[in-house]
């Protein structure tokens, strides 16, 4: 029975999974739309609609999740089972610009809407405030302009108006808020003030303006009055006249005042916690300009300007000089004059770095004049009180320069050829400026201005550049030019291609002479030779000077030691060392060496014959008897003994191994040296005659 109820089921769930329809959905799209356009006013009610284009399989319910967003941000979401939502904005504000987009997701699907850009068009008028309403000349007012329900970044223009001016506009960028604060100077002069703001935003085609805020008036109040400034008895003064100044305000509160008065930017009396003041002066022509009187108190300050005109009561005086340049010893007549005017207190000056100094009063000064009156010289004119100086004369007075002197910079009198050469022109006496001039030969090389001295440099030095320099001196004096007298300048030519030779060359023999020979190719006399032999060192054998290009080493005596490599070294005034090619020298035995070593060799050799030929005879008398081989016996070692103990004749000796010891000793006098001697002494020959 359980059976039969299981396939019943079995059959019954598969007639209802036949009987079942799958609900299928697809988008088509989405759209997103504003009403009434995407260009709304400010303040007028707006709609941003979206609407979601699906197919349906069947005609089902389905839930649509809609979402809007505003430049990237969410602003709405809605749930439906209609393919429309809307999202209201009953009051549209500038903040509502941008760029709208809208989301549908139904089941696993979501589909996102083009982008409309929607532009609310104004913005909202900006609130003004100040902190204050009345104000001091001096003070601060801060103004607070605000930009209700708008989104930053913004930008705010504060406007100052004066009376009768144009506005002053200042601007203030603001990111992160929808106001911004100024504070405003209030200046002197400043009577009623009137502020007002606008706003500003970045849109897509632009920037966007509101309107102007509310007006704010500020009323300034006047802590003192602007100064007065006058002069007595008129504006119109001649030189010598009494100039009066007077300088006045009305203030509130004389506290903190100051008056100060000046010229240009010259202070000339000044007072403090006073309503005037006063200031007195000589005229003079220089008086004549733009007189201020300037009045502070704390933070404001206020300026009066009068113009002040000063005639001229006579001109300046001119000094006239019979001469401006003269010898020492001449005489000098200076005068002073007024052009049109004779009576005047006149008076002659000399300038000086520590103050002018009064040479006479007078209008006219004679004097025989030296070197010291040199310098400038003025005059002055008085009348009335009033002085006046005239333009300084500069007077130079020469005395005459001394016999110049030439010389070489370095001191020597002579250069090295291809080398520069510096001279120096000098004179003892004589008033600067000179001029010097450099001659070289006849032609004129170098003119040079200055006080006592001046060089001349020569690049061009070749081998016929022995003489013929001079130089002149000269100034302003009358007695003329003075000449040096000539130098003469020896070329000096370097060392170039120095040479080694030697006589005998290559090999010597032991105890011979040998000659070097050093020369050089040019140079100039005298010439150091030095001569060398190489070794771990180098070893400095022998030094000459020589007043030609050559020089000859005798050596004598020479011995083993002496072999080695040679050479020689050449160097003159011009401090150039030039070194030759090396040579090498070999120190041989001598001929006669030579002959004696043979000599011992071969008598050495016959020695050995002799042994030998003993040894065979004395073995061949043993193989034939007894007899012999006594005989033989008996005679060997008598010749064998004779040979041992024979004294040596002539120092040399054999000692059967092949070694041969020679000395000389009977050879040489006793007054050989030592060093001889013992080389001789050492000489052996070891295994083979030729061997040293």
């Amino acid at each position: 029975m359980y059976l039969a109820l299981l396939v019943i089921f079995l059959q019954c769930s598969e007639l209802y999974a036949q009987g079942k329809v799958y609900q299928v959905f697809t988008f088509n799209g989405v759209k997103i739309k504003v009403e009434p356009s995407d260009k709304v006013k400010n303040g007028a009610p707006m709609s941003i609609i979206c609407h979601a284009d699906i197919s349906k399989n069947t005609d089902f319910q389905l839930k649509h999740n809609f979402t809007f967003f505003k430049d990237g941000k969410l602003v709405f979401m809605a749930i439906s089972d209609k393919e429309d939502a809307r999202y209201e904005i009953p009051v549209a504000k500038s903040a509502d610009t941008g760029d709208y987009e809208c989301r549908v997701k139904a089941g696993d699907k979501l589909v996102i809407s083009k982008p409309i850009y929607v532009w609310v068009a104004g913005m909202t008028k900006p609130i003004l405030t100040a902190d204050k309403k009345e104000v001091s000349e001096g003070e601060i007012v801060k103004l607070r302009c605000e930009l209700p329900e708008e989104v930053p970044p913004l930008e705010f223009f504060f406007r100052k108006t004066k009376t009768n001016s144009e506005p002053i506009e200042k601007r203030v960028a603001e990111q992160n808020q929808n106001f911004s604060e100024m504070e405003y100077y209030v200046e002197a002069g400043d009577n009623i003030l009137q502020f007002d703001c606008f706003g500003k935003r970045q849109v897509k085609s632009g920037w966007e303006s509101s309107q102007h805020s509310n007006k704010t008036l500020v009323t300034v109040k006047e802590p003192f009055r602007k100064p007065t400034l006058i002069t007595t008895p008129s504006n119109n003064f001649t030189e010598g006249d009494i100039i009066e100044f007077e300088c006045s305000t009305v203030a509130a509160e004389m506290r903190g005042i100051e008056i100060i008065f000046q010229k240009n930017r010259t202070i000339l009396n000044s007072v403090r916690d006073k309503k005037f003041l006063k200031y007195s002066t000589l005229a003079t022509q220089e008086d004549s300009g733009e007189y201020l009187c300037k009045v502070e108190q704390g933070a404001v300050s206020k300026t009066t300007k009068l113009n002040v005109f000063v005639s001229e009561l006579f001109p300046k005086p001119t000094l006239s000089a019979s001469m401006t340049q003269l010898d020492e010893n001449k005489d000098l007549i200076l005068n002073c004059s007024i052009n049109g005017l004779r009576r005047a207190n006149f008076s002659i000056l000399r300038k000086s770095s520590s103050g002018d100094i009064l040479l006479k009063k007078s209008r006219i000064l004679a004097i025989k004049v030296n070197v010291n009156d040199t310098g400038s010289y003025t005059c002055k004119a008085e009348v009335k009180g009033i002085v006046k100086e005239s333009k300084p004369v500069r007077i130079s007075v020469y005395a005459p320069v001394s016999k110049p002197t030439l010389s070489v910079v370095s001191g020597s009198p002579e250069v090295v050829l291809g080398k520069p050469l510096q001279l120096i022109c000098h004179s003892v006496m004589g008033t600067p400026p000179i001029t010097f001039t450099f001659y070289k030969g006849d032609e004129i090389k170098k003119n040079v201005t200055n006080d006592t001295y001046a060089t001349f440099l020569d690049e061009d030095i070749g081998l016929n550049d022995n003489g013929g320099y001079k130089c002149d001196a000269r100034n302003n004096h009358s007695s003329g030019v003075k000449t040096s007298n000539i130098l003469n300048v020896t070329v000096i030519v370097p060392i170039r291609g120095a040479s080694l030779g030697s006589v005998p060359y290559g090999e010597v023999e032991v105890g011979s002479d040998t000659t070097f020979l050093c020369s050089v190719n040019e140079g100039s006399w005298p010439i150091d030779f030095k001569f060398f032999k190489k070794t771990d060192h180098e070893v400095l054998l022998h030094e000459v000077r020589e007043y030609s290009d050559r020089t000859i080493w005798h050596k004598k005596t020479m011995k083993r030691k002496d072999t080695g490599t040679y050479y020689c070294m050449a160097s003159n005034r011009a401090s150039v060392d030039v070194r030759s090619h090396p040579i090498t020298i070999s120190v041989i035995l001598a001929a006669w060496q030579k002959g004696v070593i043979a000599a011992f060799v071969l008598t050495a050799m016959a020695g050995a014959g002799a042994v030998a030929l003993w040894w065979f005879l004395r073995k061949k008398k043993k193989a034939k008897g007894p007899s012999m081989e006594m005989s033989g016996s008996a005679l060997a070692p008598n010749l064998t003994s004779e040979k041992l103990t024979r004294p040596p004749s002539d120092g040399n000796y054999y000692s059967g191994s092949g070694y041969i010891e020679d000395n000389e000793n009977h050879m040489k006098s006793t007054d050989e040296s030592k060093d001889s001697m013992e080389n001789r002494h050492s000489q052996r020959i070891y295994g083979h005659p030729d061997a040293t």
